[in-house]
């Protein structure tokens, strides 16, 4: 169930029986050959994918995020830290005045992960809220089963490579690269980072087979969707 798709009265009847809903959370920036909007579109679909069996409401996904390191490769979009902590509070803030009372974040993107602190915050001033964050590609079973396809795994790499993320005509190196130094990355500005990544990769290898990453996809569903159902207090 989109949001999308749904109006105001379909909305007010579903609140009548279930008061939970999922908002995904992405973010528009490099992924060396893949789409700028990988973030964007695997946090929707992952969302979308899990909770639709469940007739779940999904809004849509928020697709500008925190990325101020790639900010020197074009086509990213960043917002700052402020701006981000008071959309969301907007946006907790409405849905509850809507109704809704048991809300899971999918977030798509490791940096929007200060964002956290926020969200509990919240939960401290509407106890009768619950909300769960999930950073949906490295929860358990989601990365032990990355883990067990590729230890070597990592931003732009083929952890995020799906047919629905890549884009028209990009080759993609038959080579793996090697893992960036994420300590020495830390301190370093957006153009020394580019300088430093090149092409945006941040170590491993750039593709995976098709069959490998639908049966890392069928994990990612079906961990969400037991983290939609189940677990409310």
């Amino acid at each position: 169930m989109l949001i999308e798709n749904m109006n105001w009265m379909q909305v007010e009847q579903y609140l009548e029986r279930d008061d939970k809903c999922v908002i995904p959370l992405g973010s528009t920036e490099q992924h060396a050959y893949l789409s700028l909007c990988v973030d964007k579109i695997l946090a929707a679909k992952v969302a979308e994918d899990a909770a639709e069996p469940l007739g779940v409401p999904v809004y849509p996904v928020v697709p500008f995020g925190l990325a101020h390191q790639w900010t020197a490769y074009p086509g990213t979009v960043t917002v700052r830290v402020e701006t981000y902590m008071a959309l969301l509070r907007d946006v907790l803030d409405s849905i509850n005045r809507t109704g809704f009372r048991r809300i899971v974040i999918v977030n798509g993107h490791g940096g929007n992960t200060p964002a956290k602190a926020m969200v509990s915050e919240w939960m401290m001033d509407n106890p009768a809220c619950q909300v769960k964050w999930h950073d949906w590609w490295n929860a358990p079973q989601t990365w032990a089963k990355a883990q067990a396809i590729d230890p070597q795994a990592s931003h732009a790499s083929w952890l995020e490579n799906f047919p629905w993320t890549r884009t028209a005509d990009a080759a993609m190196p038959e080579t793996d690269k090697e893992m960036a130094d994420i300590a020495k990355m830390a301190v370093l500005s957006p153009p020394a980072i580019r300088e430093y990544l090149g092409d945006g990769n941040m170590g491993g290898a750039y593709q995976k087979s098709d069959a490998d990453m639908q049966a890392l996809w069928d994990v990612a569903i079906a961990e969400t969707r037991a983290l939609i159902e189940t677990g409310w207090a």
